[in-house]
């Protein structure tokens, strides 16, 4: 199962994502959890060591590997090199959990940028197409790692919005970017919901067909964010309604 997780900043993506990734852990999965948003840690979320995570270098900054995945520092290089090895070498291991930190595409400028994301495009490859495990993937809004190719090994997109015109407007962009890409499904998760208007908000515009249910508003991790431990997951317990989400997602991705 391949699930990429998207949406506005500030919606809960990581939260919801790692919310994820602990419920197939928890089943007996193996998960590979990638954070793939420059701006947010999956892996402090998930309770990685803060020391480990400081040492672990975005795979996308990695220059030696990079050079020797890609046949040297030349002007030749390969489009597609073989990085099986990377994805278990460069991973934080965590019971049956593997955390991967992918960094953000490279953007055209001064200089090129081809071999380092041809790079990352070779790593989803693998984890999309080669890998058996379970991948869950923590996307920025833009979902820009995935191309048309990658993208096909994607099960299912899950778009997280608030309650909030602005979030709703992002979600359907990146509902456009799934559809262009030709992800087979996607589906919308309400997030931070403290009452039935807002509810009833999201009800009004998306289908019941694409809403795939709502989470609660949770006040633990609204204290929780202010704490020094900000962002570890309560090894106890899913966010509110995340159990009942869980079951509808492994439904999806079967059917």
């Amino acid at each position: 199962m391949k699930i990429a997780i998207s949406g506005k900043g500030g919606v809960g993506k990581t939260t919801v994502a790692a919310n994820l990734v602990k419920a197939f852990s928890r089943d007996g999965y193996s998960v590979y959890a990638v954070d793939a948003d420059p701006d947010v840690s999956l892996g402090q979320t998930l309770g990685f060591k803060r020391e480990d995570l400081a040492k672990l270098q975005p795979l996308i900054d990695m220059k030696e590997v990079i050079n020797d995945k890609s046949s040297g520092g030349g002007l030749f290089y390969d489009l597609n090199p073989e990085v099986d090895d990377v994805v278990e070498d460069y991973s934080l291991k965590m019971g049956n959990i593997k955390f991967l930190r992918m960094g953000g595409v490279k953007q055209g400028g001064s200089a090129c940028y081809c071999k380092e994301n041809s790079f990352l495009n070779a790593v989803l490859n693998s984890l999309l197409f080669d890998q058996e495990d379970v991948v869950i993937l923590d996307m920025s809004a833009g979902i820009e790692h995935l191309t048309r190719g990658t993208s096909e090994g994607v099960d299912l997109i899950i778009i997280i919005t608030e309650p909030t015109k602005v979030s709703v407007q992002t979600t359907r962009v990146v509902q456009q970017l799934a559809r262009d890409l030709g992800i087979k499904k996607a589906k919308v998760l309400g997030n931070k919901i403290r009452h039935e208007k807002e509810k009833e908000f999201l009800s009004s515009q998306f289908t019941e067909e694409e809403l795939i249910g709502t989470v609660s508003f949770d006040e633990k991790e609204w204290e929780k964010a202010m704490s020094e431990e900000a962002g570890v997951l309560d090894s106890e317990e899913l966010l509110p309604n995340l159990e009942e989400i869980y079951k509808k997602i492994l439904e999806e991705v079967s059917s």
